[in-house]
């Protein structure tokens, strides 16, 4: 049948379907067992969470399913160097921004302390908790963390952008391979290259690394129908991973006006910008990203743009200036059409059983 591959067997799942794991408290633990309990793989996204929290976080997830979940984290969490900006280069920023926080009537904010990562903390969490799957984006883990992952069990998993970021997810020995295009909704993953030199799309990415990798593939971007998942198991494929749709879903953590965004005609639009994160992101475009996303020099590095965007963003919530508001999603947005977990699910194994004529 369709859904015994390699990374369903691995994976110890019914269906070769994960869910993405969403940063910037996106994810729910609601979310992960629905997709988790209903035969795919639940993932939860927590490189902004204290070790504290994902401990909590995971003692949730297990309450809710007996089934296998993921917890995903972001081996490189900054990229301002020794954590912090010139003053130059803040003050440019806050120029350039300044027209949208007057708009608001709110104050720039001040300089952002200095960013220690919490990568190093995060991990000996994933270590000592066990889930069942560890998955991480931007770069690849030392050789002693995945040693230890492996030894007890903690099936891992990358995310490449490009073919020679997955030669060196499997020169690393990672289990399985996320080939994800830039289709796809959230930040760009990429770690050998600037992620603006990696945008490969999908099926593309997922044929050039079938070719030359031997490590179980899992295709992410542009994937939200049954056909979609025919389409990328038929180009060698294990698995694919589907980020907007579940994304939609009410037992996602996105805010309702998110989550009815994404059903909306303005999702037919998004783009990749820098302007709100300081890393490359696909999200639904607005009055500032058509109006910023050439200047990228006039942003901070990840995360200290983040920071420096938080006040504008609940600001603009408040006042309901919702074109000033970087909604996540991808470009296969405008498919969507459910939105319930369980429902989507059910609707996207149905779908690809009639796609390969078979019986589930």
């Amino acid at each position: 049948m369709w859904y015994q591959t390699k990374a369903s067997e691995l994976l110890g799942i019914e269906y070769p379907v994960l869910q993405g794991p969403f940063g910037g408290n996106l994810s729910s633990v609601e979310l992960v067992a629905a997709v988790s309990n209903a035969g795919g793989l639940g993932g939860f996204g927590a490189y902004s969470m204290s070790p504290q929290e994902i401990v909590a976080v995971d003692e949730q997830i297990r309450k809710a399913t007996g089934k296998p979940y993921n917890i995903n984290l972001w081996v490189n969490d900054t990229d301002a160097i020794d954590g912090t900006v010139s003053d130059e280069q803040f003050k440019h920023t806050q120029a350039l921004f300044k027209p949208y926080f007057d708009q608001l009537g709110i104050a720039l904010p001040e300089k952002p302390g200095p960013f220690r990562s919490r990568f190093e903390d995060q991990v000996a969490v994933i270590l000592d908790r066990k889930p069942p799957v560890f998955s991480f984006m931007f770069g690849i883990p030392s050789a002693d963390i995945l040693e230890q992952c492996h030894l007890q069990g903690i099936l891992t998993i990358g995310a490449a952008t490009t073919l020679d970021e997955a030669i060196a997810l499997e020169a690393a020995g990672v289990d399985l391979i996320i080939a994800s295009g830039f289709e796809a909704g959230g930040h760009r993953p990429s770690f050998l290259q600037s992620a603006e030199a990696s945008t490969t799309g999908t099926f593309v990415l997922v044929q050039l690394i079938r070719e030359k990798v031997k490590t179980p593939v899992i295709a992410a971007g542009g994937i939200a129908t049954g056909k979609g998942i025919a389409a990328a198991l038929t180009l060698g494929a294990d698995a694919v991973q589907i980020g907007t749709a579940f994304l939609a879903c009410e037992e996602s953590n996105a805010t309702p006006l998110h989550r009815e965004m994404l059903f909306t005609d303005a999702a037919r639009h998004t783009t990749l910008t820098r302007a709100f994160t300081g890393r490359l992101g696909r999200g639904i475009a607005n009055r500032i990203t058509s109006a910023l996303t050439p200047d990228t020099k006039g942003f901070l590095p990840f995360p200290l743009q983040t920071t420096f965007m938080s006040s504008l963003r609940k600001a603009a919530i408040e006042k309901e200036q919702w074109d000033m508001i970087y909604f996540w999603g991808g470009q296969i947005a405008p498919l969507l059409k459910h939105k319930k977990a369980a429902i989507l699910m059910q609707s996207l194994l149905e779908e690809t059983t009639a796609c390969f004529g078979g019986i589930r």
